[in-house]
């Protein structure tokens, strides 16, 4: 690499402000620290946060330039380390859907051009590398719910803007009346679909009363035995086979006293399965029905994480067709970290510098799921590298949180949370053949995030 190829530094979703217990920054220690050291460092750099670097959709109170006034009042270090970073390296800044109105007002340019900050008002931005081209996005224009009809239009807000201000804000503003400030990190739960049984799972361990939880806990923990037992006990009265309910039976009759307490919750779990199964049937329909409307309206995601992540590969695809020169196509947006490789070219996602929640179901009985906290601050910087482009994977080590009851802890496994993104990829070194020659299937390497 020549020292005077320029490397670029890309992170994105940071997701700073918004109301109340939203303006916490867990992570503004390691961001000021990254900062400075791109500052102190001799290389020729650019750092570009390639969208939602600012909650503005998560203001509610404040209006057009307040919010700005805000994010400097209450972050003075971090602007102040743009200002010194700046001094020294090209910041960028493009907007993203949470910070959608960087886009819509000039002021913007200006306010953060007196913190050495370039804001440029596009939905994409290229960088040359190289022979080759950066393609940079946030993304969030491939995404029905967030992307903005009138790009810089202040009135043309998608329907994500008003889930967010009706929820997310609304969280930041009543989270610290729970029994555990645990309401704001909402925004870190990645798909919206999964926000109520996110919350079905805080209510139980966080809210619900002792008394309730631990009362509740022996019919919860037996669910699954009961519902066996019931079986059984159909299979005998109906003379297909007796002999398994009878040593259930006997086995019962042998603990004495907590065999008595055994069967009396086996008996009213398997009542209240009959029930369930009841309801269940026309229950089934209307919830049909209800999602059904809910997507026609935009209001909940259809696919799954992994068909998000395919829909930005075959973006990509497209502009790699378009546009023969670009080797990187680079987007955040889904906060989930991934390097793509796509016919000897790359689809980077950049990640989220939130935390991130990964989904346990409990080892046994009918318990809401466990969801552990996890950090994961990385950066990717791109750089040409002789005749190829050069990918590199950077983690900044932060302490996981320890927000889990010990109910959560002995009922769940902890996740496995492995890094497979290489430290160092490169592309486009085979582009002087010809493409039947060296396409193949698309290779991600990304963290492993949710385990059920």
């Amino acid at each position: 690499m020549s020292p005077d190829e320029t490397r670029y530094y890309f992170i994105s979703d940071l997701h700073i402000g918004g109301d109340e217990q939203l303006q916490n920054v867990e992570f503004k220690d390691e961001l000021v620290d990254f900062l400075r050291d791109l500052e102190e460092s001799d290389e020729n750099a650019e750092l570009i946060v390639n969208g939602d670097a600012f909650g503005l959709w998560e203001f509610t109170e404040l209006e057009g330039m307040e919010k700005f006034d805000a994010l400097v009042d209450r972050y003075p270090d971090i602007f102040e380390q743009f200002r010194a970073t700046g001094e020294r390296i090209p910041i960028t800044f493009i907007p993203g859907n949470h910070d959608y109105e960087l886009a819509c007002y000039p002021e913007y340019v200006d306010r953060l051009a007196a913190y050495n900050v370039t804001l440029e008002q596009e939905v994409v931005i290229t960088r040359p590398v190289g022979d080759r081209v950066i393609w940079i996005e946030h993304g969030q224009q491939r995404d029905p719910n967030n992307k903005s009809p009138d790009f810089g239009n202040p009135h043309a807000n998608p329907p994500g803007y008003f889930v967010n201000q009706h929820i997310t804000s609304r969280a930041g503003k009543l989270s610290a009346r729970g029994k555990f400030n645990w309401l704001k990190d909402i925004q870190s739960v990645t798909p919206m679909t999964q926000i109520p049984e996110w919350m079905i799972s805080k209510y139980f361990y966080r809210e619900m009363s002792p008394f309730l939880r631990y009362a509740s806990l022996p019919f919860l923990l037996t669910f699954n035995i009961s519902v066996l037992y019931l079986l059984l006990f159909i299979l005998s009265v109906l003379g297909i086979w007796a002999e398994p309910l009878d040593i259930v039976n006997s086995f019962i009759r042998f603990i004495g006293f907590a065999g008595v307490l055994l069967d009396v919750v086996i008996a009213i779990n398997a009542v209240i399965v009959v029930i369930l199964v009841l309801l269940s049937i026309p229950l089934f329909f209307v919830v049909r029905d209800v999602r059904r409307t809910l997507e026609r309206f935009g209001l909940v995601e259809v696919d799954e994480p992994e068909a998000v992540s395919d829909a930005y590969i075959d973006g990509a695809r497209d502009v790699f067709e378009s546009n023969p020169d670009v080797a990187v196509f680079v987007y955040g947006h889904t906060h989930r970290a991934s390097l793509t490789t796509v016919d000897d070219r790359a689809v980077v996602n950049t990640g989220t510098w939130l935390k991130r929640l990964h989904r346990r179901s409990v080892v046994f009985g009918l318990l809401p799921l466990v969801f552990y906290s996890s950090f994961r601050l990385n950066y990717f910087v791109i750089t040409a590298d002789d005749d190829a482009v050069a990918i590199e994977y950077h983690r900044i080590e932060k302490e996981n949180p320890n927000d889990l009851t010990l109910l959560e802890r002995l009922l769940t496994r902890k996740p496995k949370l492995e890094d497979s993104i290489p430290e160092r990829t490169a592309v486009g070194s085979a582009w002087h053949h010809s493409p039947a020659e060296f396409e193949e299937p698309p290779t991600t390497q990304s963290p492993v995030d949710d385990v059920d």
